[in-house]
C-alpha cells in the first residue's frame, strides 16, 4: 500500500534542528564542529523559499536575477538516521482494516518516519534509515539526493502490511541498537520508533544500548510507541479473552479485568523508570501513543524542542 502524499503530516513551518554539534556538509541550520576550521567559499546552490536571507549572494542576483546562496566549509547540516523497530509486536493491535487513523504501532511508525524524511528533506537535511527486528535487516547511510529519499519512501512503504503470523520476528533491540550505534555517522541526530519491549524483566540492558549510542556522540530521540489504552490500561471489557503473543505466538487465556490493577502498576512503574533514564543520559523521550493521530504527537514534540531551544 503506497504512501498517499496528503497522509503525510503537514508540519507547517516547523524545523527539526540539532540541538548538539552535528558533523555534515551543506547548509547552515545546525552547529558544525569544524567552525572557524575553513571559511573559504565553495560554491553557490539555488536559494530556497523560507531561508535565512543573510548568505544571499546579491551581486549575483544583481547579474542574474536569480536567488543563490554562497556556501562555505564550515557549514553543515544535520544527518538524521531514522530507526524503527519491525518486530512482530509492532503489529499490535492486529486490525482487518488497517490505514492512517486506524494503525498499529508499525503504521504509525512508518508514516512519522515519512512526515520527518519529508521535514529532512524539506531542510535540505540528510536523512537515513535502519529497520530492525532480531537484526539490523536493512541500512542506509544519511543522504540528501532526491534518489535516495525516494529508496527510503519505497521502503517505508514495503512496511505497510497486514500481520503475517507465518513470518513472526522477535526483537533483538539491544544488539541492534548497539550495532546501530558504531556503523551511523559521528555526531548524528538518531531518531527511534520502538515499543521497548524485550526483556520485561529490567530495561537495564536496553539502557546500556541508548547510553553507547549517547557514548558515540549521536542526539538520540526515542519514540516510545505503544497502545496507551490496550497496553498500557488493559482496557479492555469484563470478559474471558485469548491473547497471543505476537512474536511467540504463546496464548494466554485471562480476563484482564483480574489483573488490571497490578498491571497497571507494572507498566506505570516500567514507563517512569524509562523516562527517568532518559533524562539521566540526555535522551529526547517522546510518548507516542497511537491513539493519537501521528501528526499531533510530531507537531506537539516539535513545537516543545523549538521552544525549549
Amino acid at each position: 500500500m503506497p504512501i498517499q502524499k496528503n497522509d503525510i503530516a503537514n508540519l507547517g513551518g516547523l524545523e527539526f534542528h540539532a540541538r548538539q554539534i552535528v558533523e555534515g556538509f551543506i547548509t547552515g541550520l545546525h552547529k558544525s564542529p569544524f567552525h572557524g576550521f575553513s571559511v573559504e567559499f565553495a560554491e553557490h546552490r539555488l536559494y530556497n523559499t523560507g531561508e535565512p536571507i543573510r548568505n544571499i549572494d546579491w551581486k549575483l542576483y544583481g547579474r542574474t536575477e536569480k536567488l543563490f546562496v554562497k556556501r562555505y566549509e564550515e557549514e553543515t547540516n544535520l544527518r538524521c538516521q531514522i530507526v524503527i523497530d519491525t518486530s512482530s509486536s509492532m503489529f499490535f493491535p492486529v486490525r482487518r482494516c488497517l490505514d492512517v487513523q486506524h494503525p498499529n504501532k508499525l503504521w504509525f511508525s512508518v508514516y512519522s518516519a515519512a512526515a520527518l524524511t519529508e521535514l529532512m528533506r524539506r531542510q535540505r537535511d540528510a536523512v537515513g534509515l535502519d529497520l530492525f527486528s532480531e537484526d539490523v535487516d536493512f541500512h542506509a547511510d544519511a543522504k540528501l539526493s532526491p534518489v535516495h529519499v525516494n529508496m527510503i519512501y519505497n521502503r517505508l512503504e514495503s512496511l505497510l502490511s497486514p500481520y503475517d503470523k507465518s513470518g513472526r520476528k522477535s526483537t533483538g533491540t539491544v544488539a541492534c541498537l548497539h550495532k546501530i550505534a558504531e556503523i551511523v555517522h559521528q555526531r548524528s541526530l538518531v531518531v527511534i520508533f520502538s515499543d521497548m519491549i524485550q526483556n520485561l524483566d529490567s530495561y537495564d540492558d536496553l539502557f546500556a544500548a541508548l547510553e553507547h549510542l549517547r557514548y558515540n556522540r549521536h542526539e538520540v530521540v526515542l519514540f516510545h510507541v505503544h497502545d496507551g489504552l490496550l497496553e498500557q490500561q488493559l482496557d479492555f471489557e469484563n470478559r474471558p479473552y485469548r491473547f497471543v503473543d505476537l512474536e511467540s505466538g504463546d496464548v494466554v487465556k485471562l480476563n484482564p479485568l483480574e489483573i488490571k490493577e497490578k498491571y497497571e502498576e507494572i507498566m506505570k512503574r516500567r514507563k517512569d523508570e524509562l523516562l527517568r533514564h532518559c533524562y539521566q543520559f540526555q535522551v529526547d523521550y517522546v510518548e507516542a501513543d497511537i491513539n493519537k493521530s501521528y501528526d499531533q504527537v510530531l507537531t506537539a514534540y516539535l513545537i516543545k524542542r523549538e521552544k525549549l531551544g
